[in-house]
């Protein structure tokens, strides 16, 4: 059988294993916050810092890997996420664009009386710095770029174009995130209706990381960075990270302004030049 033979069946499993890896630590934890009966031990686990639900993808990516070719295909996507050799001045993009879409949904939120303004972060200059490896490392990128964009676009990509590749996947990667709806203290947790708002916020986002995957010549280290300043800019100024419709909403609406930009300047098909 080629590659582009079993591509779909390795598409399916890769969002197959994500989300059955996630969800099985996801879902005991957002039964367990409202109110199931289960061992206290385990409902610490569930409840800390080392419950590693969020690291579904990139066990996906790692096992996919190996299964196609090895522990040299496993090395070689974890190497793609230290590869710098891609144009720096991408780093402009990566930095500046989260910037100017995540922290400007909030901030118009904040001007229009819509989300209280809290600048505890703003204030302390080096620990907002020192904060840009923890998310890094422990706030997403890590956990999830490796299997969103270092396995699965690709594969998305041998078979759609870049455009659709992308709502694919944004519409995928936006559904996994599903048990955080149910859990506390979540980015996500506040119902069902504030998790289907999100959903065009990271289908749109989606497109951009498209953008910046294709134009770093498919560097996971992009989109790694992209992820981080991604956290990094919403937690600058909500470092409660409790989005609301109005925030949603702003960003959104930024986040159309920019694809529309990004797929007429870019064009679908490649979404780079």
């Amino acid at each position: 059988m080629t590659d582009k033979a079993h591509a779909p069946n390795r598409i399916a499993a890769f969002f197959l294993i994500a989300y059955a890896f996630s969800w099985l630590f996801w879902i005991p934890q957002a039964l367990a916050a409202n109110g199931l009966a289960i061992p206290q031990g385990l409902a610490a686990f569930l409840s800390s810092p080392l419950n590693v639900a969020a690291f579904g993808p990139l066990v996906a990516a790692l096992i996919l890997s190996f299964a196609d070719g090895g522990w040299k295909a496993v090395g070689a996507l974890l190497k793609r996420g230290v590869d710098f050799r891609f144009r720096k001045v991408w780093l402009i993009p990566i930095v500046l664009v989260p910037l100017v879409i995540f922290a400007g949904g909030v901030l118009l939120s904040v001007a229009v009386g819509a989300t209280p303004l809290d600048t505890s972060v703003l204030s302390n200059p080096p620990f907002a710095i020192i904060a840009i490896v923890a998310i890094l490392l422990t706030g997403g990128p890590l956990q999830e770029e490796f299997g969103w964009r270092g396995y699965a676009l690709p594969r998305l990509q041998g078979r759609f174009n870049a455009l659709a590749a992308s709502l694919i996947l944004g519409i995928l990667w936006w559904l996994w995130h599903l048990p955080l709806a149910f859990i506390p203290g979540r980015f996500m947790a506040s119902g069902v209706g504030l998790f289907l708002a999100l959903a065009p916020e990271i289908i749109l986002t989606s497109v951009l990381f498209t953008w910046v995957y294709n134009n770093t010549g498919g560097s996971v280290l992009a989109a790694l960075l992209f992820h981080t300043f991604m956290n990094w800019s919403i937690w600058l100024v909500l470092p409660g990270m409790q989005v609301n419709l109005a925030i949603i909403g702003f960003t959104v609406l930024l986040l159309a302004v920019a694809v529309a930009v990004v797929v007429a300047r870019w064009g679908a098909a490649r979404l780079s030049r």
